[in-house]
């Protein structure tokens, strides 16, 4: 049985990889996108499908391409109960640092471990 199904969002292969090992280790499904469009198509069609994500994590700096912080209010606004996570190696952005304000549950700092990743999704998931 699977604990849940989480959506990966990280312009790095190797991020989402490192995602989806240890997710998948821990039985999570887990489906990855480079950026915050791939993740809109993504949640849109898991509604289609009614397979919803549990949680979302999103890199919030996207070079090229939409970051977590666009893509997070369009997610909301699909959605307002999308359980949104935000992944950055920039900890003082100020967004970062109060991320409640934008309707996100947890943030993800990098460089990141396990515990970290198991702890922002088990706030995520249980929260309302």
């Amino acid at each position: 049985m699977r604990n849940g199904r989480i959506l990966v969002m990280d312009d790095h292969k190797d991020i989402r990889y490192i995602f989806s090992i240890l997710l998948n280790r821990s039985n999570y499904e887990v489906e990855v996108a480079e950026d915050g469009n791939k993740a809109i198509e993504l949640f849109n069609r898991s509604i289609e499908e009614e397979r919803l994500f549990d949680a979302i994590i999103l890199d919030l700096n996207v070079p090229g391409g939409m970051g977590g912080a666009e893509a997070t209010e369009k997610l909301l606004e699909i959605d307002p109960e999308t359980k949104v996570i935000w992944c950055s190696g920039r900890i003082d952005n100020p967004i970062m640092i109060n991320y409640k304000k934008y309707g996100v549950v947890s943030v993800i700092h990098k460089p990141f471990n396990n515990d970290d990743i198991y702890e922002a999704l088990s706030l995520a998931i249980s929260s309302n």
